[in-house]
């Protein structure tokens, strides 16, 4: 990519990030917090050059590797439930893919631990923290089903790829009290948020979404 291709998307960005959180809030987004961490982060940064002159409208895009980046919509609306919901010292995410939503969440975390399948959105993925300088994102090439027992227990944990049932593993790494929010389902799904209640978890219902599947293992 050419540093003036990302100069150029930049000079544009302010301007069309505005509209953008204009239409957030049309959606009935209400934390003003999150709303502002979505305007202090250039998508644009996270898609490929081709497609930065899109970055700020309100859909998915491809990222490579059968993956997207997740629309703002849902990204808001992921990151809000979390922040309402209680504190956010230590956040695990499942689904690193190009970074944009840690890099949101991140906003709020103590500290972000993020695991991603694919080797090469790892890569790039760091690569923007860095030049970011997200300096509280901790990024690992693994299989997010097992989550990152070594840093657990954790106050919240985000999953960004719709699983068919939740993987156990993540509920054992939840702090007591501690929230998951993931979509569940196959071709319709749902997003939840849990709540660990002791042995149990809690749930609630957020609404309909649609996203790529939570695949097990990894590769380079």
């Amino acid at each position: 990519m050419s540093g003036m291709m990302r100069q150029g998307a930049g000079m544009t960005s302010a301007r069309t990030r505005d509209r953008l959180i204009g239409r957030l809030r049309e959606q009935g987004i209400r934390d003003e917090e999150v709303l502002a961490a979505l305007a202090s982060i250039p998508r644009h940064v996270f898609v490929d050059e081709a497609l930065a002159t899109r970055a700020y409208e309100d859909t998915a895009l491809p990222i490579g590797h059968g993956q997207t980046i997740s629309q703002p919509y849902i990204v808001a609306r992921m990151t809000a439930a979390l922040h309402a919901s209680g504190p956010l010292a230590r956040v695990l995410e499942i689904g690193t893919g190009s970074g944009y939503q840690a890099a949101v969440l991140a906003k709020f975390a103590g500290h972000l631990y993020t695991v991603e399948r694919v080797g090469g959105l790892v890569r790039a993925a760091r690569q923007r923290f860095q030049a970011l300088r997200l300096g509280n994102i901790s990024v690992r090439h693994g299989d997010g089903c097992e989550g990152w027992p070594e840093e657990a227990p954790f106050d919240a944990i985000i999953v960004t790829a719709a699983a068919r049932a939740v993987p156990t593993a993540l509920f054992g790494q939840l702090k007591e009290g501690g929230r998951l929010v993931v979509p569940v389902g196959g071709e319709v799904q749902e997003l939840l948020l849990y709540r660990r209640r002791g042995t149990a978890m809690a749930f609630e219902r957020l609404g309909p979404v649609n996203f790529v599947p939570l695949l097990p293992g990894g590769i380079v």
